[in-house]
């Protein structure tokens, strides 16, 4: 796994910590284990598929999609990324 330059130089956890290893986590079948390391991995996967798909065949209702999953997403790493404050912090 690639180190965090943001965690190694300011000690808390980056807004992206745990995507390698929730991904790896989501690889070997373990999904309630890669929710909880990374909630927003699957998400983000979801808005990544949806803009290829978006790209390929223009959905109408593509743009509205995926800035819905991409504000699902954002939410979900804003939540994490607080809760490893509050967590280091204690």
């Amino acid at each position: 796994m690639v180190t965090c330059h943001w965690k190694s130089t300011f000690g808390v956890s980056c807004p992206g910590c745990g995507f390698q290893r929730s991904i790896d986590l989501l690889f070997q079948g373990e999904f309630w284990e890669s929710f909880l390391r990374f909630p927003a991995t699957l998400p983000l996967l979801i808005t990544a598929l949806l803009t290829i798909i978006h790209l390929i065949y223009k959905l109408r209702r593509g743009p509205r999609m995926i800035v819905f999953s991409f504000a699902i997403s954002a939410g979900l790493m804003a939540i994490n990324f607080i809760k490893n404050i509050i967590e280091s912090t204690l």
